[in-house]
């Protein structure tokens, strides 16, 4: 039986998913972006030790179990952890910097079930190490913004940014941000209660009534940026501007997890109020899970949730995919003769498709139209002793004979 939080995914909205990917894989070969593929679970002290042992993902909704060696074994929740353990393992470093990777994978989150979101998911992610400029930053919203563009979602999502600073700046912002929350924190959510204590500024994360209302004239970190982070941010601005990527600037985005700092970004769908995901710098995470300092930048989308988009827009109505042409066969001597020219075509990269249920012949035009066929091939007794066949186009009910041959049919189907 199928588990709460998962679903199948049938080739009807195959199609949407292998459109989505086939975009991915392009653009990610335009930009020079590297694949990289980790394992579907981790060591759990990778996750705790990476996203942050305070946070939600780590504290209530990793699926964690012990292995049959007594290990404590983690689904990934998220994938960047894993890249960077990767970038370390393997020495990454040492083969090129900035060195710029992407990956399409599912994770696993016990989350409370919402439109789009799954405890099995999907995202596509990019994770860019050796760069401390700002261009780095710009450089992943290029091209998470490049695949909303290529699939027309461009104007229904909203791109939101926000500076978090680094170490120092928050620890001037996190004493102002205590003193203004402490009068109010007992109308607040017993989950800001805790933040509060371990990690403050994930309160202005909460999307708790009662705590936006407390949160309403809360100072925001953007007042207290040292010069550099001040600088760094007020150049992704800039240049995005001057590249025409749309943005607005959210001075109460946080992002859920830990090892975020400097500039962090969202992308909201305007009309749905749906997340879609998000990024920003994490220029401590290397050295945090055991290697070299090394400035890093990434972002994450979800796959599901941009497949929905597609659909709620109808922008992916037009995927379906056609048989190019379809063999009508009503001789069984001719099965042989259409099996190997099918073969052939095949070959050539045509979508073929022939019967193999021994239908009527009245049947086999209806599937072939069922299938969306351009074309249908037909060979019966009198087509085979000739060798030859009947090309049928099926959008106007034209035909020709041509000769039994792929090079012909070929020609005829173009």
């Amino acid at each position: 039986m199928k588990q709460k939080g998962t679903r199948d995914i049938l080739f009807d909205e195959m199609k949407i998913w292998q459109y989505v990917e086939e975009n991915i894989r392009k653009i990610c070969k335009e930009y020079n972006i590297n694949e990289i593929r980790t394992p579907l679970f981790e060591a759990t002290e990778l996750y705790a030790r990476g996203v942050g042992d305070e946070t939600d993902i780590v504290n209530k909704e990793m699926y964690t179990f012990n292995d049959k060696g007594g290990r404590s074994i983690t689904l990934r929740p998220e994938l960047t952890a894993g890249v960077v353990r990767a970038y370390i393992e393997n020495g990454l470093a040492s083969t090129m910097s900035p060195l710029k990777l992407w990956y399409v994978g599912n994770m696993y989150r016990y989350e409370k079930m919402q439109k789009g979101r799954y405890r099995e998911f999907a995202q596509f992610g990019m994770e860019l190490f050796g760069s401390n400029s700002y261009l780095a930053d710009v450089e992943t919203i290029c091209v998470s913004y490049e695949l909303f563009k290529r699939l027309g979602l461009q104007d229904k999502v909203e791109l939101s940014l926000n500076s978090i600073g680094c170490d120092k700046c928050r620890k001037e912002y996190i004493e102002k941000l205590r003193e203004y929350v402490k009068p109010r924190l007992n109308n607040m959510c017993d989950n800001c209660k805790t933040r509060y204590e371990k990690n403050p500024m994930r309160i202005l994360d909460c999307k708790e009534e009662c705590c936006k209302k407390e949160l309403e004239n809360v100072p925001m970190i953007t007042d207290y940026l040292c010069d550099e982070c001040k600088s760094d941010f007020e150049n992704v601005c800039k240049l995005l501007d001057e590249i025409s990527i749309p943005y607005v600037v959210d001075k109460k985005i946080v992002r859920g997890l830990d090892y975020y700092n400097k500039t962090v970004y969202e992308y909201t769908a305007k009309d749905l109020g749906l997340a879609a995901g998000g990024g920003g710098r994490y220029d401590k995470l290397v050295e945090v899970l055991g290697g070299n300092s090394t400035p890093a930048v990434g972002f994450g989308l979800g796959m599901d949730r941009i497949i929905i988009l597609l659909k709620e827009y109808g922008l992916c109505n037009n995927l379906t995919s056609n048989v190019d042409v379809y063999f009508a066969i009503i001789d069984d001597k001719a099965y042989a003769k259409a099996i190997e020219i099918v073969t052939k075509l095949r070959s050539l990269g045509i979508v073929v498709e022939y019967d193999i249920c021994k239908r009527s012949f009245k049947s086999q035009l209806k599937y072939a139209d069922k299938l969306n066929a351009n074309f249908v091939c037909i060979i019966g007794e009198d087509e085979l002793k000739n060798d030859e066949c009947i090309i049928k186009k099926m959008s106007d009910g034209s035909q020709q004979t041509v000769k039994l041959d792929e090079k012909d049919i070929f020609e005829s189907i173009k």
